[in-house]
């Protein structure tokens, strides 16, 4: 639990909440698989090469993803203040202003959010510590 408190937008609520509701986090193969579990993911109508998503699918743990989604409101609040004011961003904070830019705040938030995800299961599962990346000017 102590190293998915190092991810932004994961708190202690957050935290405690996903080891106790998921527990063993290796019965996910993927970090998709997770997100989709928490119904983070678009629900998919594919056939042959072409691949259509559709909207969010919201099947999973209520809860957990109602935590993920403030927990995204937070990194993009905070990422879009530190672009207002001319701050370096680093981690996943330029990607998500520039898709806010284009794609609009609700959706955006939900794209965190599955982002966030994916980063919990691989923090989790491949047990090493989260580390923030600075992105060059």
């Amino acid at each position: 639990m102590q190293r998915l408190l190092d991810i932004p937008g994961i708190g202690l609520l957050t935290a405690t909440a996903l080891v106790g509701s998921v527990g063993n986090i290796t019965a996910f193969r993927r970090a998709r698989q997770f997100a989709s579990w928490l119904g983070l993911t678009p629900r998919e109508h594919s056939s042959g090469p072409q691949r259509r998503l559709g909207a969010i699918t919201k099947r999973g743990n209520v809860y957990l993803r109602c935590l993920l989604t403030h927990g995204a409101r937070a990194v993009l609040l905070a990422a879009q203040r530190r672009a207002a004011a001319h701050q370096p961003l680093t981690g996943l904070q330029p990607w998500a202003v520039h898709l806010a830019a284009r794609k609009g705040h609700n959706k955006t938030t939900i794209a965190v959010a599955n982002k966030l995800a994916r980063i919990v299961w691989a923090v989790w599962a491949r047990d090493v510590a989260f580390r923030v990346t600075p992105v060059a000017a």
